[in-house]
């Protein structure tokens, strides 16, 4: 039987959980409940499963304070931001994050301002790497 390897990757459900408990620091599974849409509509008990797959995977640790569980993120948004984006340049831009930049100024719906902003951004990264 092959041996499941260790997710790196927030499922979609478990990202919006995580972008929660990003926002609040940490939290009960109300607490990440009471900050998604009011639409999602789901059950305690499907939230706290989640939770408690993600401490699974090492994405959120948990501590009891009396019968709750207090969840926080164990990884950072930013180091997960990287590390996904790093994934996506070597699974869709050959390992190429020119490539990836690239494909999102081409992209039509990018307004000027954001390719602006992009501009100063990688101006400043430029002038803070010389010597």
């Amino acid at each position: 039987m092959r041996q499941k390897k260790r997710n790196e990757f927030l499922t979609e459900v478990e990202l919006e959980f995580m972008t929660e408990l990003w926002a609040l620091g940490k939290g009960s599974v109300r607490d990440v409940l009471a900050q998604l849409n009011p639409d999602r509509n789901l059950a305690y008990t499907s939230a706290a499963t989640i939770l408690r797959i993600m401490e699974q995977k090492g994405f959120v640790s948990s501590e009891k304070q009396g019968k709750t569980f207090i969840y926080s993120p164990v990884l950072a948004k930013d180091a997960y931001q990287s590390r996904t984006l790093r994934d996506l340049s070597e699974k869709l831009f050959d390992g190429t994050p020119a490539s990836l930049v690239a494909r999102l100024v081409d992209d039509d719906g990018m307004s000027e301002e954001a390719l602006k902003e992009i501009q100063a951004l990688l101006e400043r990264r430029l002038t803070d790497d010389t010597p």
